[in-house]
């Protein structure tokens, strides 16, 4: 059940390029456990569109079944939406696009969603690089099922239970490096100043755009033994290169005190600004990107940050050679040229 916000608002509120207010970016009101991560990820997205100036109307936010899976109620209330069944979301998103390839397509998910039940879906959507941002809200547990440690949990996690994981973990970001793709982030989601640009660099880069989402469950992972633990993450994170993201008409500043960056030009133009950490740190590597990853995963820290990019990327429509126009905009006579075309087909192969 989700409730209704109230009409009201300042008249005196900022508005975008479109005469839009952030509150018109946002959702339903939340009920989702009180301090939950995943409220704050999507405060995040509705800042990020409403400062992107992107029409509500051209959105398409998708899930997939879990507590991350009913946050897209919650922000861009006037966006297209779909709510799949388990771990499927990859597959309607990929329709979707294939159908309508003018909209901007947000998934998100959560760590049993992608990394469970829909790891093969999720292999599949980053190598084919659907023109998209998928999003992951990990906390490493199932919450809607009371607490069960997730494919994310690293070996020797506890629950608040006291259930120990057994077994390696699944890292999201290291699998989308090595499937292909040509956007991999991660953040925190008590960190908005890095992930609102990194959701802005994500929804303007052209390909398959991942970024993984610490976001501690406050109900049934954020114990002492916990590595998804707020007081955990903020001990151990470490940042690898902070987006700041630049678009063409005004610049939006990181508050990162960095001065060493690099500017990289995105297909529409806008600017991701890169600010490293590490002077050896390159974005455009993908193999030193994994290897960061692991070894500070030894270390017990978790790397947050710009991971990869490829500026010059390529999408699902490219490599296959679609229509320019969307199908769901090409008229009958075009679908179903006629007998005689069909016929000239079939001489071509005698």
């Amino acid at each position: 059940m989700s409730y209704i916000k109230p009409q009201f608002k300042h008249p005196r509120l900022q508005v975008n390029d479109l005469g839009l207010t952030h509150r018109d970016y946002e959702g339903a009101l939340s009920t989702l456990c009180a301090g939950c991560g995943h409220d704050s990820i999507t405060s995040a997205v509705a800042q990020a569109c409403a400062e992107l100036s992107l029409p509500p109307h051209k959105i398409a936010k998708l899930s997939g079944i879990g507590c991350s899976s009913k946050a897209p109620t919650y922000f861009l209330n006037n966006a297209h939406g779909f709510n799949t069944v388990h771990g499927r979301m990859p597959s309607v998103a990929t329709g979707a696009n294939m159908a309508n390839r003018d909209l901007i397509y947000l998934g998100m998910s959560g760590d049993g969603d992608s990394a469970s039940i829909g790891f093969g879906q999720f292999a599949h959507v980053v190598r084919r690089r659907l023109n998209m941002l998928y999003m992951v809200a990990n906390n490493g547990v199932y919450g809607l099922t009371k607490g069960q440690l997730a494919a994310t949990a690293e070996q020797g996690m506890k629950s608040k239970s006291g259930e120990a994981s057994l077994f390696t973990d699944i890292d999201l970001c290291v699998s989308a490096l090595q499937f292909g793709a040509t956007f991999v982030a991660r953040s925190f989601s008590g960190d908005k100043s890095q992930l609102v640009p990194l959701i802005k660099a994500a929804i303007s880069h052209k390909g398959f755009a991942f970024i993984d989402i610490i976001s501690p469950c406050v109900t049934f992972n954020n114990n002492p033994d916990s590595n998804r633990s707020y007081d955990y993450v903020h001990d151990h994170i470490t940042t690898a290169a902070v987006a700041d993201f630049v678009p063409v008409k005004q610049e939006i500043r990181c508050e990162n005190g960095q001065s060493d960056s690099e500017d990289i030009c995105l297909h529409d133009g806008s600017i991701l600004r890169l600010s490293r950490i590490d002077a050896d740190y390159d974005a455009h590597d993908r193999i030193k990107a994994m290897t960061k990853i692991e070894q500070h995963k030894a270390e017990g820290k978790i790397l947050t940050g710009l991971m990869y990019i490829d500026p010059e990327a390529d999408d699902y429509h490219e490599i296959n050679g679609t229509s320019d126009a969307p199908l769901n905009s090409l008229k009958q006579e075009t679908l179903c040229p006629g007998s005689h075309v069909l016929k000239t087909i079939n001489e071509s192969f005698r």
